[in-house]
């Protein structure tokens, strides 16, 4: 399998969006934070018909001016998928195989790319960077437990890896894969949420996802059998999704893995794309805290906590 080695590479603070579509062309000036937001009413249902003058964004306690709105998130999107292979999860991969080979074929469209890793001991890239289902199914294919052979090179710390290095493959997919990319940016972890002997802490791999503009949906899919009466918990994967704008998904008696994926696919073409120029204009590295509120109090706004206003 191919291998992946960490880069060094400029953080670009400000997302450039240029794409084509049939009837226009639009494009968003480098100086604009970029943030996707979904809103729910009270019973949980997305609303879909705000207007720009409907939100309000405030940076680090000052409203900002809104210069970028749309109602349409059909921006090209890249996703991710991270897959847990760890003895834990082991008899579940078959599962995983084919709910993802569907979740791809149904949520990629022409502009879409999608990558493919699975981690437990180590990080493995089983699909790069493609617009194709059949290879993305065929990357599927090569699930298998532990994932020990092959995988990425060093993370940014010398210790041993060990265990299920779940921090170390969200922060290498967001680092190596994703920073790069322009429009919607998608990380999918499935997992038990637990994490043993990554090199990079959990703090470390949120940062990588905002550096990289990557929304988190974790869907936290345990194998009581791997645990007896427990052990595992999903504390550390709604960390991740709230901090970066997604949430966490729990696979069980109600709500197989096939209905979430369904979710995460209506979710994720369902958010609205605001832009703003910063009022504080310094590019020094740090962290920028949003809060993002609609006119109507009683709607729920889902959206990345902040940004790191990365140097020039």
């Amino acid at each position: 399998m191919r291998r992946l080695f960490l880069l060094s590479v400029p953080v670009c603070l400000a997302l450039a969006l240029a794409w084509a579509q049939e009837e226009t062309t639009i494009k968003v000036d480098v100086d604009l934070v970029s943030v996707l937001a979904s809103v729910r009413d009270k019973k949980g249902t997305f609303v879909k018909d705000l207007k720009k003058d409907d939100f309000t964004i405030i940076e680090d306690g000052k409203k900002q001016d809104l210069r970028y709105f749309s109602q349409e998130s059909n921006l090209p999107m890249t996703i991710g998928l991270l897959v847990d292979v760890s003895k834990s999860q082991e008899n579940l991969i078959e599962i995983e195989k084919r709910a993802g080979a569907q979740f791809f074929t149904s949520v990629l469209k022409n502009k879409d790319m999608a990558f493919l890793i699975s981690f437990g001991s180590e990080a493995e890239l089983l699909q790069d960077l493609t617009n194709s289902p059949r290879l993305l199914s065929k990357g599927l294919d090569g699930l298998r437990l532990n994932a020990s052979v092959g995988g990425f090179g060093p993370s940014p710390t010398g210790a041993k890896q060990r265990g299920t290095i779940m921090y170390d493959a969200v922060y290498l997919a967001a680092n190596e894969k994703l920073k790069g990319e322009v429009g919607r940016k998608v990380i999918v972890l499935i997992t038990d949420g637990m994490d043993f002997g990554s090199r990079v802490s959990r703090e470390e791999a949120i940062a990588a996802a905002h550096k990289a503009d990557a929304i988190i949906y974790s869907i936290y899919y345990v194998d009581p059998r791997a645990y007896g009466w427990g052990g595992y918990s999903d504390g550390d994967l709604k960390r991740m999704s709230e901090e970066t704008g997604g949430r966490v998904f729990r696979v069980d008696r109600r709500n197989t893995l096939e209905d979430i994926f369904q979710q995460i696919q209506e979710e994720m073409r369902s958010q609205y794309a605001l832009g703003y120029a910063s009022s504080n204009a310094k590019k020094d590295g740090s962290f920028r805290k949003i809060e993002i509120h609609t006119a109507n109090k009683d709607l729920k706004v889902q959206a990345r906590k902040g940004y790191y206003a990365g140097k020039s």
